[in-house]
């Protein structure tokens, strides 16, 4: 489990489709409702955002989620249980999106006792500077658990360098300054920037925030070793249209087969 699950997930140049789910939203057994449909439909992870009171990097979408989970009493422990249970029942890698407020709030040693238990291979915390990650990170590399980094459109080269050198699972490449959220399009500084990342980094390079068209999909794919797909996603599950996502994430397989 942990770090080499994740690894697992992209070898031998497979590419990764990895939804994002809001933990409770529509409560915890729709939680393992939604896992257990991801995993059937053939996604690559599955990343699990923990609701927050003040998600600053979250668009609208995944706040109004976040929002509807916590006022619905939701709990970082009652989600923590869920996922313990759905892991008994399925292979696929569980990725949190955390802030770090939660993390300190549950107790680092907790939160990272309860990672193990429940079998998460993964965690992301977007509001976790390079410079603090030492608040966490051995911790979590302890338990083999990957701490995936973030970079951004802004990020000096020699950032990205410093931030992935010790870092595990994936990278986690920001498409968009702001907000996560569906984008219209993307543009060419957007490549330059993916193409960049990925020769300078030792690891698999996702691209997240603001993909949500099959389109989007194909553009990113062919420079990305995967993509994260949160507010279309989302979108897509409240309205139980299942079959558009499996449309989604047969345009990454497809791009295997080519």
């Amino acid at each position: 489990m942990g770090v080499e699950k994740i690894k697992a997930a992209f070898e031998n140049g497979k590419k990764a489709f990895i939804p994002y789910v809001m933990g409770g939203d529509g409560g915890l057994e729709k939680l393992k409702e939604r896992i257990r449909f991801l995993d059937e439909a053939g996604a690559s992870i599955v990343e699990i955002g923990i609701p927050f009171s003040d998600p600053v990097a979250d668009g609208p979408t995944i706040q109004r989620a976040g929002k509807r989970a916590l006022d619905s009493g939701v709990t970082l422990k009652g989600i923590f249980h869920a996922l313990a249970e759905v892991r008994q029942e399925v292979q696929i890698p569980f990725v949190l999106m955390t802030y770090l407020n939660p993390v300190l709030a549950f107790g680092k040693e907790c939160f990272i006792e309860s990672c193990l238990e429940a079998g998460v291979d993964g965690i992301i915390v977007p509001d976790l500077p390079y410079e603090e990650q030492h608040i966490i990170a051995p911790l979590l590399r302890e338990a083999k658990i990957a701490l995936i980094p973030l970079v951004t459109v802004t990020s000096p080269i020699e950032r990205i360098k410093k931030i992935t050198s010790e870092s595990q699972g994936f990278v986690y490449a920001v498409t968009v300054a702001g907000v996560t959220g569906v984008r219209q399009n993307f543009k060419d500084e957007i490549h330059s920037y993916l193409e960049k990342v990925k020769s300078h980094v030792h690891l698999p390079v996702v691209a997240g925030f603001g993909i949500s068209t099959r389109e989007q999909i194909e553009e990113m794919i062919t420079i990305c070793d995967g993509v994260v797909v949160g507010s279309k996603v989302i979108e897509l599950l409240e309205n139980e249209k299942h079959e558009e996502i499996c449309e989604l994430i047969h345009a990454v397989k497809e791009t295997e087969e080519a």
